[in-house]
């Protein structure tokens, strides 16, 4: 039984590092996506970034012989994922992030948070305690500190802020669609076919919109490499990290960790873009970390034989 405990705090951990480590990489990309407009399009950048992580993740997933072909009854799944991440998603993030600044969008992108045990709740039941909602709340009291000035108050475009929130319902739809699958399909499957599912729906949007505009502008050194760093580590390691963490803590406790994105747009901003980290975002960043260890509270009960038995059956990933 001592064993067994101690097998299950190591899962919690390993879940609980790959739930920060998707929020870090996909922090970065707010930075990442700044430089890629210096050279491209928003849907260039977007299929660029798609493809080249299908791409990477299909090799690794063959190398490794993980990638397995969709059953029939789950291909509408696949696809319905695809469509609310990455397809509605980026188109959301990319175009929200020409009408505002990256923090900004950070601190819109961490409610998702907030809404996500609704959402978890009547598709589920998973069940939201208390003491779990007040470590939310608290977080994004945190985030606020972080990304707000002095006033309490930013100007923002509410076409930008309207395609951020875009993003996050999105994202909140991909997770209960996700939630579906992970039980089916490993890791590398998942994010290899939501990937190559999104470079097909884009196509036709970018032979529209942004081909011509490609092929007539000049190749962009710094650009592309901005969106290699976007497909290797924000679509392809942040998901897998992100997939792995909800097969393990559930739709809601993962999302928590969606709260230190602005927090680490900051940090980043702060040593990459030199800009300012004063008092308030220090308190900010504290507060965040405390309301998501509060969040992650669960209340302690004696396990009935029935639960151990789930505990020595649990799917492994």
């Amino acid at each position: 039984m001592a064993f067994q405990q101690q097998g299950m705090k190591n899962k919690d951990f390993l879940a609980f590092a790959s739930a920060l480590g998707a929020a870090f990489f996909w922090s970065f990309s707010f930075i990442w996506f700044k430089i890629a407009y210096l050279g491209y399009g928003p849907l260039t950048v977007v299929i660029f970034r798609l493809a080249i992580s299908a791409l990477l993740i299909s090799v690794i997933a063959l190398g490794m012989k993980r990638l397995e072909m969709p059953a029939k009854r789950d291909i509408w799944l696949f696809v319905l994922m695809a469509f609310f991440e990455p397809f509605l998603y980026f188109i959301g993030e990319s175009y929200g992030l020409i009408y505002i600044s990256s923090t900004v969008a950070a601190v819109i992108v961490a409610t998702i948070p907030l809404f996500s045990p609704v959402a978890a709740w009547f598709f589920y039941r998973e069940k939201v305690r208390w003491m779990n909602a007040a470590g939310l709340l608290f977080s994004f009291v945190g985030v606020g500190l972080v990304v707000l000035n002095g006033s309490f108050g930013f100007d923002a475009s509410p076409l930008g802020v309207g395609l951020e929130f875009m993003a996050v319902f999105s994202a909140i739809a991909y997770s209960i669609v996700l939630r579906n699958l992970v039980g089916r399909y490993n890791t590398f499957t998942i994010i290899a076919w939501q990937n190559f599912i999104g470079v097909i729906l884009f196509l036709p949007v970018w032979a529209t919109f942004e081909f011509n505009d490609f092929l007539t502008k000049p190749f962009h050194p710094e650009a592309f490499r901005a969106i290699i760093l976007l497909a290797v580590f924000a679509s392809t390691l942040a998901f897998v990290f992100f997939t792995q963490s909800i097969r393990q803590l559930g739709v809601n406790r993962s999302n928590t960790f969606i709260n230190l994105i602005p927090v680490f747009v900051a940090i980043l901003s702060f040593f990459i873009l030199n800009d300012r980290l004063g008092f308030q975002q220090i308190v900010g960043i504290f507060v965040v970390v405390a309301g998501l260890f509060l969040s992650q509270i669960k209340r302690k009960k004696r396990k009935t034989n029935h639960e151990v038995l789930e505990l020595t059956t649990q799917r492994k990933g």
